[in-house]
């Protein structure tokens, strides 16, 4: 059984989410970790074999089979060029790219690599939200007329003290759009099985003044996201991410004309699935993550192991669930659509 190489390009999510989940996975090794300023401390301190301040210094100094690219969205292209000049097996994390002009360029790159290339929507991998999609697919649900996401949260909220940096800055990628809508318009499009039509909607910042240990700063990010989807037959979807309510809740629901489907919990993995129609409403038990174990390190971690799954599964057959980057590009499309967009 083989295992595979890996460098993290990133010392942030790559750190905290993508190093624990590729640890505990039995298929992968870290030896290396790329990162402008961190990378030569979080090397020592978690025993990974080689850093580097670049993925381009990485991919060149070490042997590797894979690259997490998990880097701030505006290297994410310079980062996944990189890696797929290389011949390197690859995962981007979301958002894919700053503009539909990045994207088609390497969903261009990559189709020349003829190398796994995936984007990390873990969220696929929640057991509820997978079932959701079965039901879809099976025709459960029909004839479809809406899908509503809504997620609502906290953490930029007016009192929030989340350091300055690139997250705030809009031309470097920052805000919500990118950070969680992203994952919301894949979940619609994946669930439903095709693209939209027709795209409406608008990013808001409500708090752009803020505060951190440093004093006041300017925010010119999104944190609120809105958006109407058409998606041709009578089919619609409403999608909502708001940072800045006094709850934190998930809620994805497919309403058709017989029936509703509906996982709703206070996060994206702790959710309860009922089916609802005319006559009842039935709680539909979901088996959970083979990893969910690993949960206690940190709620992505389950979620990024089936991931992993999928990638190993198209590095060696060619055939997987893995999130594509032709699928990105979709959802970069929207993103465009909504306003997350910066000059190519």
């Amino acid at each position: 059984m083989n295992t595979y190489r890996i460098g993290i390009s990133g010392a942030g999510f790559g750190v905290n989410a993508h190093l624990p989940a590729l640890l505990a996975h039995p298929r992968f090794e870290v030896v290396a970790l790329a990162s402008p300023s961190r990378a030569a401390a979080i090397a020592k301190e978690r025993s990974i074999p080689h850093a580097f301040a670049s993925a381009r210094e990485m991919i060149a100094g070490c042997e590797l089979d894979g690259v997490i690219v998990a880097s701030p969205p505006f290297a994410h292209r310079d980062d996944v060029l990189a890696a797929l000049d290389a011949g390197k097996h690859v995962i981007c994390e979301k958002p894919f790219t700053l503009n539909i002009e990045e994207a088609e360029e390497l969903v261009a790159a990559a189709r020349t690599a003829e190398t796994a290339c995936g984007i990390a929507h873990e969220f696929r991998f929640v057991p509820q939200r997978a079932a959701i999609r079965e039901l879809v697919a099976n025709g459960h649900l029909a004839p479809l007329r809406e899908l509503e996401i809504t997620q609502l949260g906290t953490w930029l909220r007016r009192e929030g003290t989340r350091p300055r940096g690139w997250w705030f800055e809009r031309e470097r990628g920052g805000g919500i759009a990118g950070a969680l809508m992203s994952h919301v318009i894949d979940s619609a499009n994946w669930t439903l099985g095709r693209s939209p039509k027709r795209v409406q909607g608008f990013l808001r910042t409500a708090n752009p003044q803020r505060d951190d240990a440093q004093g006041a700063f300017t925010s010119t990010v999104d944190d609120g996201c809105f958006a109407l989807l058409d998606y041709g037959d009578g089919l619609i979807a409403r999608l909502t991410v708001d940072a800045t309510t006094a709850v934190e809740s998930f809620t994805i629901a497919v309403h058709a004309e017989n029936r509703t489907a509906v996982a709703s919990g206070r996060s994206i993995d702790e959710m309860t699935l009922f089916s609802v129609d005319d006559e009842e409403t039935n709680e539909l038990q979901c088996a959970p993550s083979p990893y969910a174990k690993f949960a206690s390190i940190n709620g992505n971690v389950p979620l990024l192991m089936e991931l992993y799954d999928a990638w190993i599964a198209q590095i060696e057959t060619g055939t997987s669930a893995l999130p594509t980057f032709a699928e990105a590009l979709e959802t970069q499309r929207v993103l465009a659509a909504l306003g997350f967009t910066t000059a190519s």
